[in-house]
């Protein structure tokens, strides 16, 4: 569609009205408009919160929410939650879950929960200047805050530390004045942002007091998610003698030779290791997802930890020593568990209550754990009978639906389909012949 002028006040209309707009767009407008209808819930008051969570909400996007059983994480036992569209995601975890039970399930360890924040700015005098001018403003830094921070602090976290860094930047007489917090529950983005914010008014008038403000621009000031002192460390471990029985051509031995060998090539191939930590990603994002997490600012930390000495490399490690498998992933974790969507959305809520309520390094070691999960099924998969063998199994229904078969053709084909390989053709040739 071609447009004749630009569209005002969209945010201000009506549901019905940008529905109605945005039909004009789309390549079926009574279908697009229908199923945009149907998918709005029937609880107002319901709906009212979910359409406050975004601007210009019309409609909602469902997505599956699950359940894996069998996770034993430090000695406890928990059936996480999983969000995900991805056919194999939830089985991948729920086999991979059930088989490290048994073996003493996950181990996993946090760090500090710190997260950092940047004021960026030009300082356009000399560096022994500016050193002074920051160690004259840091005690009104911290001062300037103190009413923001106080909730924080009374929860035992709030400001760690203010540190005036040069990055080495082609950029000329670019400086970062970084802030460190401890969110404690909270993910923390609001409250890192609004004291970032509030120390940049202060910059900006001490400048001003101490005749240097010729000297400052301040660019911005941001959180940062790339967050190295909030790890977590997920570790299983068990005898090579037990993948004899893992259903594949190789005994143990072999087997853990075949993944060790998959691991590392991950580690020195960039084609390799975006695809392996995908497979990491995979089980945290369901888990994020399902809880309120912000997911994006999780992938963007991993991406960055997984680049951090230069080249970017896979998340997992693998130890084989005498008869011994140790598999373990390292990442960062900047999540919450209060603030957000967390509590306001309905069944990010009542994931939660499944978890037990957990704190905030509790969700991290969850969310790794299910991470680590999937990735292992997914390297099990292809050093033995190779990934499509489930993956394809499980997306066998999603054929079937795009293809509008019945519940009778469904069932036909779950059956006919058990030992042999799944296609998009092929199913397509099996509902032909059942429809001649």
């Amino acid at each position: 569609m071609n447009q004749e002028k630009v569209i005002q006040g969209f945010s201000k209309i009506s549901r019905e009205e940008k529905i109605r707009i945005a039909a004009e767009y789309a390549s079926q407008p009574v279908e697009f408009a229908r199923e945009l209808f149907t998918h709005w819930h029937p609880e107002q008051k319901l709906q009212k919160r979910y359409a406050e969570f975004s601007e210009n909400a019309v409609s909602n996007f469902y997505l599956p929410y699950s359940l894996a059983p069998n996770f034993r994480i430090n000695g406890k036992d928990y059936i996480i939650p999983m969000v995900t569209e991805e056919s194999s995601v939830v089985a991948a975890a729920s086999a991979a879950a059930k088989f490290w039970w048994q073996h003493g399930g996950f181990k996993t360890q946090t760090g500090k929960l710190l997260k950092p924040g940047h004021i960026h700015f030009i300082w356009k005098g000399n560096a022994t200047a500016l050193s002074l001018f920051i160690n004259q403003i840091k005690p009104g830094l911290m001062e300037a805050t103190s009413e923001v921070e106080k909730a924080m602090r009374n929860r035992g976290g709030g400001i760690v530390s203010i540190q005036l860094k040069n990055p080495d930047s082609c950029i000329q007489g670019y400086y970062q004045l970084e802030v460190v917090f401890n969110t404690m529950n909270a993910m923390g983005a609001n409250f890192i942002n609004t004291c970032l914010e509030t120390m940049t008014d202060y910059m900006i008038k001490s400048a001003q007091n101490m005749g240097v403000s010729d000297q400052l621009e301040i660019i911005m000031a941001i959180m940062s998610n790339y967050t190295p002192q909030c790890l977590v460390e997920c570790t299983v471990e068990c005898p090579v003698s037990a993948f004899d029985s893992t259903q594949s051509n190789h005994d143990g031995k072999d087997f853990g030779r075949r993944f060790s060998l998959a691991v590392s090539m991950a580690q020195h191939d960039i084609s390799r290791a975006v695809t392996h930590n995908k497979g990491i990603f995979n089980g945290v994002d369901a888990v994020l997802i399902a809880t309120g997490n912000d997911f994006r600012a999780v992938e963007a930390a991993g991406h960055a930890w997984a680049s951090r000495n230069g080249a970017y490399r896979s998340l997992s490690e693998i130890e084989l020593q005498d008869d011994r498998f140790l598999f373990r992933v390292t990442m960062p974790m900047p999540l919450g568990v209060v603030g957000g969507i967390t509590n306001l959305h309905p069944m990010a809520k009542a994931s939660l209550q499944l978890l037990g309520n957990p704190e905030a390094a509790d969700l991290m070691s969850i969310a790794s754990v299910a991470g680590l999960a999937n990735h292992f099924s997914a390297i099990k998969a292809l050093i033995t009978h190779g990934i499509q063998h489930g993956h394809m199994k499980m997306h066998l229904l999603n054929i079937l639906n795009q293809l509008a078969a019945s519940m009778e053709e469904k069932e036909l084909a779950l059956q006919y389909f058990i030992n042999r390989t799944v296609s998009f053709a092929d199913v397509r040739e099996f509902l032909s012949v059942q429809r001649s």
